[in-house]
């Protein structure tokens, strides 16, 4: 395990903490791959039953460290990704996930939601999926998922202009269970996850596989990782990211379309 994971067990239910409160939990090729190997290793331990996923901090997820993608686009990644691990492990999870959000949910802080089965959203939570800002295509099957979810004008609207979406409007659209004070938030995940634990987990688990096409998921992971690899090689994403570099705002007027 790695410090900017947190793990800890009881009463069946395993809970994830990311812990990069510095970076805003910005995620990291090697926290994908702690977060893949916990998720991976809980579906066969018989001691968990529920899995929670939260953030530490103020934030929940400033999403991919921008800087790797960088790096990616650059050719100087990781020889491998464990992003893809981590979101095949979420769309193939036997188990129940419950999601805690407060503050900034961005990019797959947003699109590993529409894998959860439980979210709890604090009233501070902003959900944001900013790909096409930065030149990119959405991910974690949730060019799928999203339109299915919300409805296809509302998904085109949150992809193409990357604004926030509010606590209370992502109840409304069906992106989450329900709303808490930030303050409770981490209990009241807690409390509903330990209520799930109760639960006959052999139904639970049956339930889930009916309701869920894990392999239809991963297709359309495959998919959208061959555009989003294309991507990430185009002139569009070269200028993005070097406006990220350099704290201006992106043109894209004088880049050839591709």
């Amino acid at each position: 395990m790695i410090p900017e994971l947190d793990t800890d067990l009881a009463g069946g239910v395993l809970t994830l903490t990311i812990s990069r409160t510095d970076k805003k939990n910005a995620l990291t090729n090697a926290m994908y791959g702690a977060l893949a190997d916990a998720i991976e290793g809980a579906q066969d331990d018989p001691g968990i039953r529920v899995v929670v996923i939260r953030g530490a901090g103020d934030t929940f997820s400033a999403g991919n460290d921008v800087s790797e993608f960088a790096a990616q686009a650059a050719g100087n990644g990781p020889a491998e990704r464990h992003v893809t691990r981590f979101l095949h492990s979420l769309a193939t999870a036997r188990l129940p996930l419950v999601a805690a959000v407060q503050g900034k949910a961005v990019g797959v802080g947003t699109t590993m939601l529409l894998h959860c089965d439980y979210v709890l959203l604090a009233d501070d939570a902003q959900l944001i999926t900013p790909f096409i800002n930065l030149a990119l295509v959405p991910e974690a099957a949730s060019s799928l998922l999203m339109p299915l979810r919300v409805g296809h004008a509302r998904a085109f609207e949150m992809f193409a202009l990357g604004e926030p979406v509010a606590a209370a409007q992502a109840l409304a659209w069906g992106l989450a269970n329900r709303i808490v004070p930030a303050h409770q938030l981490h209990a009241e995940a807690k409390a509903m996850a330990a209520r799930i634990a109760a639960k006959p987990a052999g139904s639970l688990l049956a339930m889930k596989g009916l309701m869920r096409d894990g392999q239809a998921l991963v297709a359309q992971m495959e998919a959208e990782s061959a555009c989003f690899e294309a991507r990430l090689k185009s002139a569009e994403a070269r200028e993005a990211f070097s406006a990220f570099a350099q704290r201006r705002p992106a043109d894209f007027s004088k880049v050839a379309r591709a």
